[in-house]
């Protein structure tokens, strides 16, 4: 049984997390009903000249609005996708930033970050322009401090438990440039809910059960420094989701995983445009950092090897007994500062050197990604 059929506390927060990244994983391993999604992007404002200019995969039905369409981004701007799913928003930023101009997403699923990265290569797009980086929403964020012109969301800051909405906010404003803005869509509640509601994790999953009241939301924003936030209802209809279901599990309506029954949505909650800036402040223009990440190879697959690493000692072992078994594998030694990146390849049994050409594309990479 999914675990999204079950009634969890509100205030079990690593359950929660736990659930919605893993109803959001297998959605992202699954086919995409292509009408379904066509059907939630239109309600919510994706133009066909958008949807048709990015790959298919891209856009899951999983919006709730269409935050790059008021973001007013510009060419040459760092943009910030939070929970960018298969990649549809960061790939109508990136089509405004330029290739002057940098996009990031981050979303907490491993599948999600493989099938945009997917999608990205299908449209030839790949770091440092457009990058698709695994992070938790609810905890520090690989960005660097005051990098940020413009951070995106849709339909994913309700999927947070309440600490885990509170600390994003606080990095969103951190990383923002002064005078950064964020362009969010997400839902809200129109009224408090019953604890039977809060609870039903087929709700949580799907977007309602998390969502908190828009006093709150204003709340949230301005504890952490956001002034003069402005708040649009959207008025599309939210029953454009259909049934509120299992995290895409097939359920009869006499199983343990049955629908919600909550009747209509709209009733419930409403979609919302959410527009701030962050104060000019007085930083000096050499604080904002050259790269918007943390750690550039973030945004690139996580190399295949076995074991992952070698201790020297166990490489001296492996040179001086072929029975271990590994007979190619390669040292590369990168020290920080030092240019004259080394690198060695040991095969059948010698020690030779290796790449010499692969030795100069580190140190170009290096040099633009310090």
């Amino acid at each position: 049984m999914s675990p999204c059929c079950n009634k969890v506390a509100s205030n079990d927060e690593a359950n929660l997390v736990n659930v919605v990244n893993e109803a959001y994983s297998k959605m992202s391993r699954e086919s995409t009903d292509r009408a379904y999604a066509e059907r939630v992007a239109n309600a919510f404002g994706y133009t066909s000249e958008q949807l048709q200019s990015v790959p298919a995969e891209a856009h899951m039905g999983l919006s709730c609005g269409n935050p790059v369409a008021t973001a007013s981004i510009k060419e040459g701007e760092t943009v910030l996708d939070l929970g960018s799913g298969g990649g549809i928003d960061v790939f109508l930023a990136a089509a405004k930033v330029g290739p002057t101009g940098q996009v990031i997403g981050l979303d907490n699923s491993d599948d999600m970050i493989t099938r945009a990265r997917r999608n990205a290569a299908a449209k030839g797009l790949k770091p440092p322009h457009v990058a698709f980086v695994k992070a938790a929403l609810s905890g520090d964020l690989p960005i660097e401090s005051n990098s940020v012109d413009c951070i995106l969301s849709n339909c994913v800051i309700n999927l947070l438990p309440p600490a885990g909405k509170l600390k994003l906010m606080q990095e969103v404003y951190r990383v923002l440039k002064p005078g950064g803005r964020v362009s969010l869509d997400d839902i809200i509640a129109r009224k408090p809910f019953p604890d039977s509601l809060r609870s039903n994790m087929a709700a949580y999953v799907g977007c309602i059960s998390g969502a908190i009241l828009l006093q709150e939301y204003q709340a949230l924003m301005e504890d952490v420094g956001f002034k003069d936030v402005l708040f649009t209802g959207s008025p599309s209809d939210l029953n454009v989701y259909g049934p509120i279901g299992c995290c895409g599990t097939e359920c009869s309506a006499t199983s343990a995983c049955a629908p919600a029954d909550i009747g209509d949505l709209n009733e419930w909650a409403q979609s919302y445009q959410i527009y701030a800036r962050k104060s000019d402040g007085s930083a000096a223009a050499n604080s904002v950092p050259e790269s918007a990440l943390k750690n550039w190879w973030d945004a690139y697959p996580a190399p295949a090897s076995s074991p992952s690493n070698l201790e020297c000692g166990e490489i001296a072992d492996r040179i001086r007994n072929p029975e271990l078994g590994e007979k190619d594998f390669v040292v590369i030694d990168v020290r920080k500062d030092d240019h004259a990146v080394m690198s060695a390849e040991v095969s059948n049994n010698r020690l030779k050197p290796s790449m010499t050409t692969y030795s100069s594309s580190m140190r170009n990479t290096r040099g633009q990604n310090r």
